[in-house]
C-alpha cells in the first residue's frame, strides 16, 4: 500500500516537472520568436529587393519611419504591462501636434511661444493621460472605455485649436529639424531613442518599473505589501500621455502642419507591435526591449512590402494576420483571466 502511494507521488512529481519544462520551453519560444521573425524579414526583403532594400538611404528611411511608431508603442507598452489598454492615442497625438502648431510661429495667427509652445502641448497630453488614469482607477471604469472617450475628446480639441484651418509651422527651428541628422541618424529618430533610454531606465532601474510588472501579474500581491497600486496605474497612464505628446510634436515636425490627422491610425499598429514583440495583453510579461523588436518588425514589414509594390489593402490584411497570431501566442488563457 505504501509502495503504491509512493509510486503515485513520484508520478505526480514527474508530471509536474514535465509541465514546468513544457512551460519554460514555450516561454523561450515566445521570447526569441520575434527576433527570428525580424531577422527572417530582413533576409527575405534583402533577397527580394537586393541593394535597394539594404542601401544606406533605405536604412535611414526605415529609421525615420520607425520613430513615431516606436514612441507611441513605448507609451502603450507600460499600459499593456498593467493588463490595461489605452485607446486615446490617435486623439492625444493629434491634439498635441495641433495645439503646438498654433502656439509656435505659424500661418494662422501671430503666436510665437517657441519652445514654451512645445512644452504646453506636451503638458496638455500629460494631463489627458492623468485624467484617463484617475477616472479609470477612482471611478472604476474600464480603461478601454475611458481612453476611447478621451480619443474623441482630444480629436475635438485638436479641430477647435486651429478652427478647421490647419496651421502651417513657420518657426525656423522646427522647420529645420526634419533635415537635421547626427551620425547619419535623423533628429526625430534620436528623440525616439532618447525616450527609449528613459523607458529602459524606468523599467529596469526604478521601483516604479518593478511595480508595473507586479501589478500586471497580480495586483493583490503588491497591494498586500503596501504598494499604492492606484498611484502606479495613474502614473503609467500619465507617463503614456507624456510619450504620446512627444509623438505629436514629432508628427508636427515631420508634417510641418498641425492637424488632428497626425495621430490617425497609430493606435492599432502600436498595439500590434507591442504584442508581436512579446508583451502579453494579460499584463506582467514583456517590456520595452520587446517593443523595440516589435516596432522594427512592423516598420521593416511595411517598408519591404511597399518597395515590392504590394497593394495597401493586402498590407493591412497581413498586419491583421500577424496581430492575431501574436495574440494567440502571448495571451494568458484560463478561467481566472479577465480584461483589466
Amino acid at each position: 500500500m505504501d509502495m503504491a502511494k509512493e509510486n503515485q507521488s513520484l508520478t505526480i512529481q514527474e508530471e509536474f516537472a514535465r509541465k514546468i519544462k513544457q512551460e519554460n520551453r514555450r516561454e523561450k519560444i515566445i521570447r526569441w520568436a520575434p527576433v527570428f521573425v525580424l531577422i527572417a524579414l530582413i533576409v527575405f526583403f534583402t533577397i527580394a529587393r537586393g541593394r535597394a532594400f539594404a542601401s544606406v538611404s533605405n536604412l535611414v528611411a526605415i529609421l525615420n519611419q520607425w520613430a513615431i511608431p516606436l514612441l507611441v508603442a513605448l507609451g502603450l507598452t507600460f499600459v499593456i504591462m498593467l493588463g490595461s489598454i489605452d485607446l486615446s492615442i490617435d486623439g492625444t497625438v493629434g491634439m498635441a501636434g495641433s495645439i503646438c502648431s498654433v502656439l509656435v510661429m505659424n500661418t494662422l495667427n501671430d503666436n510665437n511661444f517657441g519652445f514654451l509652445g512645445v512644452l504646453i502641448a506636451i503638458l496638455c497630453s500629460v494631463f489627458v493621460g492623468f485624467l484617463v488614469g484617475v477616472i479609470h482607477v477612482k471611478a472604476k471604469v474600464p480603461s478601454f472605455m475611458v481612453s476611447f472617450a478621451f480619443m474623441n475628446i482630444c480629436t475635438g480639441i485638436a479641430y477647435i485649436s486651429y478652427k478647421g484651418t490647419p496651421a502651417t509651422v513657420t518657426d525656423p527651428v522646427l522647420k529645420a529639424l526634419p533635415k537635421v541628422s547626427f551620425l547619419g541618424i535623423p533628429f526625430i529618430t534620436w528623440v525616439a531613442l532618447i525616450m527609449l533610454a528613459i523607458c529602459i531606465y524606468i523599467q529596469e532601474f526604478t521601483p516604479f518599473g518593478r511595480y508595473i510588472y507586479a501589478v500586471g501579474t497580480d495586483e493583490s500581491i503588491p497591494r498586500s505589501v503596501g504598494v499604492n497600486v492606484d498611484h502606479v496605474k495613474i502614473g503609467v497612464f500619465t507617463f503614456a500621455g507624456f510619450i504620446f505628446g512627444v509623438a505629436g510634436i514629432i508628427g508636427l515636425i515631420r508634417l510641418g502642419q498641425g492637424q488632428a490627422g497626425i495621430g490617425t491610425n497609430l493606435m492599432f499598429p502600436a498595439q500590434a507591435a507591442v504584442v508581436i514583440g512579446g508583451t502579453s495583453l494579460s499584463g506582467g510579461k514583456g517590456g520595452v526591449i520587446n517593443t523595440v523588436v516589435g516596432t522594427l518588425i512592423m516598420t521593416v514589414l511595411i517598408n519591404g512590402l511597399t518597395m515590392m509594390g504590394i497593394d495597401p489593402n493586402v498590407k493591412t490584411g497581413i498586419q491583421g494576420i500577424i496581430i492575431l497570431v501574436a495574440v494567440i501566442l502571448t495571451i494568458k488563457r484560463g478561467p481566472t483571466v479577465i480584461a483589466k
